[in-house]
């Protein structure tokens, strides 16, 4: 009886640790060519451009914010762009932008924020990517140019 409780602890203890990692794990799963391709159905709303003011990728677009450092940042990062009340209130709830963070708002952002928030408003983002191998695609390629350097050093969480 004892032994199977120390072997029950000892797995639980070490299962904490590995939950806590896929919190802010950034790993990319999908195709970074694949996913530059299908970024072209972005550039009409974003653009990412780095702290340098380097156009990495997309023109310059208004519409929605820049995506530099959206992968392993959070909602609503980004400073003097006018979210939507529910991406303000997601903001708030520290979620980090992960693979399966990201490949499920851009199916549905909408859906996504009421599901995480509780709150009943729209997001601004009325695109939806319709496949999810693409969203995917574009997360590796997002990922590949522009990850938030403190959550890839481990300090976003």
């Amino acid at each position: 009886m004892f032994r199977t409780l120390a072997i029950a602890a000892t797995t639980a203890t070490l299962a904490v640790p590995a939950f806590a990692q896929d919190s802010v794990d950034l790993t990319a799963t999908g195709d970074v060519a694949a996913g530059e391709a299908a970024f072209r159905q972005c550039i009409s709303c974003h653009v990412v451009v780095d702290d340098a003011g380097e156009t990495l990728a997309g023109r310059n677009a208004r519409t929605g914010p820049n995506l530099y450092g959206i992968i392993g940042g959070k909602f609503g990062m980004v400073e003097d762009f006018r979210y939507s009340d529910i991406n303000q209130a997601a903001s708030e709830m520290d979620v980090v932008i992960n693979e399966e963070v990201f490949v499920t708002y851009v199916q549905d952002p909408t859906g996504y924020l009421r599901e995480i928030t509780g709150d009943n408003g729209r997001s601004k983002m009325t695109y939806k990517v319709r496949k999810e191998e693409d969203a995917v695609n574009l997360y590796a390629y997002l990922a590949s140019i522009a990850t938030n350097p403190e959550a890839a050093a481990g300090e976003g969480s």
